[in-house]
């Protein structure tokens, strides 16, 4: 495997990122890889690593940057770290994250090691409107996108993603955790109510005996046998829309 830090020209500043690839066998097809809350940290590359491995050209950025946020903001669960956490979160929008997203397929389409064509995006949490969001952007270059235990998915605002899901020309794959503050049941049943009205190609998968963050390794509430399934989907998702290696 091959990794390394760059920096992705975005229209409102420099977005850092993290890359990795197989070091053989290129040029590989792209994952954009959105991360959660928390930032940026090595639970978050890590799990970049793995769909590397199989077969990616991943791209981790920060989507703090124009906070000029310290990648690990996390450290702890304490009042403070939480409350500085939010307050990051609050300074993102489905828009911005969409004109980052420009950025950043500009970006792997100069190096040699990313495939052209059809483009994977999977995001966590508070990326779950932002993998969708994308998705409707740009519809002629996202073949496959996952949102896990994605929040926001469906709100009261102009720019909700459950607004834009007719535009979507790609599969795209949500994985729910049975028991989500952030996402509750009702939420999701309007959400596939959308989703059929559109006619999008999706799959709503509730994960039982889980909570918010079950794939996360390190969390508290990380549910071993849930997280190698969540991983065994987004393999076989991208294996099928990206010419990758299906499982």
């Amino acid at each position: 495997m091959l990794e390394k830090d760059v920096v992705i020209e975005t229209k409102d500043g420099t977005m850092p990122a993290f890359v990795t690839h197989p070091d053989e066998g290129g040029p590989y097809p792209v994952i954009l890889f959105y991360m959660d809350a928390p930032g940026i940290r090595e639970e978050l590359r890590d799990m970049a690593r793995r769909l590397g491995t199989v077969g990616y050209y991943v791209v981790l950025p920060n989507l703090y940057y124009r906070e000029g946020s310290p990648v690990d903001i996390m450290v702890d669960r304490s009042e403070e770290t939480m409350k500085r956490m939010f307050g990051y979160m609050r300074t993102l929008s489905n828009g911005k994250i969409v004109s980052d997203t420009e950025g950043m397929l500009a970006f792997a389409a100069q190096d040699a090691q990313a495939k052209s064509g059809a483009v994977g995006i999977v995001g966590y949490c508070m990326s779950g409107p932002f993998v969708t969001a994308a998705a409707a952007a740009y519809p002629d270059q996202i073949a496959a996108a996952a949102s896990i235990y994605g929040a926001g998915l469906v709100t009261d605002r102009d720019d909700s993603p459950h607004l834009q899901l007719d535009k979507i020309k790609g599969e795209i794959y949500f994985a729910c955790a049975e028991t989500d503050h952030w996402a509750p049941k009702e939420t999701i049943d309007e959400l596939e109510d959308a989703l059929k009205a559109a006619g999008t190609n999706h799959r709503i998968e509730w994960y039982p005996g889980t909570e918010h963050g079950f794939a996360f390794p390190e969390r508290d509430v990380f549910h071993k046998l849930a997280g190698e399934r969540h991983w065994e989907r987004l393999f076989d998702l991208f294996g099928r829309n990206l010419n990758g290696l299906a499982v």
